[in-house]
């Protein structure tokens, strides 16, 4: 006797489920990307929400953690943000609506909404594997976004913010770069909430970098208290292009940040600096996958982890590295500060080399703050709050100096002790 067996949904799929059927009269796209969307909701109906019986899953159970979903957002009731760094060019986002209107230099920008109405969206729009529930969900909620190409030989003198403001309930939305070749230039993805209703939030941005360019590509990621973001970021690096890849998470209930990257020119580098901040009873992973696809590539990736009260982290990093790509040097550190008994935070760093010609190597550490220092700090009569965060500064800073440009340091520091004020 044959017996099918059918899912238990939990609330939360069946609210992202319900939210479905509801939009998808409005959602933009011609007849192949609406195949793409119902295959991707299918999948949602038939495995649903990844557990940690899925390896990639295995320290996020999405299905347990992601509790409830918010209603489809309205209105956003918000306006842009000041930015980051004095003088960048805004391109904002207001609850997953772009402004089409504005302008930044001359980049050429166009509607993702659009690519979706007439179909040229649909080869990007599926998941990467049967595993990929960030891809999944972004494929079939999201509506719009900018598309935008950065011509060659372009140095933006300024960095480019692309502003993402979310003030509760649901926002899905995509970014779509192509980097011509010989590019100079720093942007900024942030994500903030400027309200106190729940979110449930999905990014995906697909970069291309063009041969010889320099990019650093910063992703500041301050949600709200009670809000749930899945990011994803993924990249292809040409030849001989330099990538610096910085991201941190100061905030977010449940925070996922995916990095999916694949260096496919000889002489590219790639450079990763991340920092988690967590506090209360959050959890946040960042995972990535990097892939050393040609000869003569390097890496380097830095991850700096600080955790408070009950929070729990993870830092999954799977470093690949193919038959072909002799000579690939690459390395990857996790270090992380524990600041309460309650805190958690596990670490899984691979290699998976198959080249008998490279460097490569990784390394993890755990600690609480050293009690020597901070019992220097406090005999000069510093209050402890204040010398533990000095502490912290001084445990992240150091790769955070690391991108150079006064202003921009300045303003991530700012960020950082924000957070630390309230939470140190």
């Amino acid at each position: 006797m044959n017996m099918q067996t059918t899912t238990r949904l939990t609330a939360a799929e069946a609210a992202l489920i319900e939210a479905f059927n509801n939009q998808i009269g409005e959602l933009p796209g011609d007849g192949a990307v609406i195949a793409i969307r119902d295959r991707l909701l299918d999948d949602l109906k038939t495995s649903g929400l990844p557990t940690r019986r899925v390896e990639a899953w295995h320290y996020t159970d999405l299905k347990t953690l992601l509790r409830a979903v918010p209603a489809q957002a309205g209105d956003a009731g918000s306006d842009a943000r000041d930015p980051l760094v004095e003088g960048s060019a805004v391109l904002p986002v207001i609850q997953g609506r772009p402004d089409h209107k504005a302008r930044a230099g001359d980049l050429v920008l166009s509607s993702y909404a659009e690519q979706l109405s007439n179909g040229s969206a649909a080869n990007g729009l599926g998941a990467l594997d049967k595993d990929d529930a960030v891809g999944r969900i972004n494929g079939s909620f999201v509506r719009d976004g900018y598309v935008i190409e950065v011509p060659a030989e372009t140095v933006l003198e300024e960095p480019l913010e692309i502003q993402f403001v979310h003030a509760g309930g649901q926002t899905h939305t995509r970014l779509p770069v192509s980097i011509g070749s010989a590019v100079k230039a720093t942007v900024i993805e942030r994500h903030l909430s400027v309200a106190s209703d729940a979110a449930l939030v999905s990014h995906v941005s697909d970069v291309a970098v063009g041969e010889g360019s320099e990019v650093t590509w910063i992703i500041v990621q301050q949600q709200g208290a009670d809000d749930t973001h899945l990011g994803q970021i993924r990249i292809d690096l040409g030849a001989d292009a330099k990538l610096k890849l910085f991201v941190i998470n100061a905030g977010g209930q449940l925070v996922r940040q995916e990095l999916h990257i694949k260096v496919t020119g000889e002489g590219a580098d790639l450079t990763l600096r991340g920092i988690n901040l967590l506090g209360a009873e959050t959890h946040t992973d960042v995972t990535m996958v990097l892939g050393h696809n040609v000869p003569h590539t390097g890496s380097t990736e830095i991850i700096r982890n600080v955790v408070f009260d009950r929070a729990k982290g993870v830092f999954q990093g799977m470093i690949r590295v193919a038959p072909d790509a002799q000579k690939t040097d690459a390395k990857m550190a996790c270090n992380t500060l524990l600041m309460s008994d309650d805190a958690e935070f596990s670490v899984k760093p691979e290699l998976e080399i198959f080249a008998d010609d490279v460097q490569c190597g990784h390394g993890a550490t755990v600690a609480d703050i050293d009690h020597n220092h901070l019992y220097y700090l406090m005999a000069r009569g510093i209050p402890e709050n204040k010398a533990r965060a000095m502490l912290v500064n001084a445990f992240v800073a150091e790769i955070v100096e690391e991108l150079e440009n006064e202003a921009l340091v300045e303003a991530l520091e700012g960020v950082i002790s924000a957070w630390l004020e309230k939470h140190a």
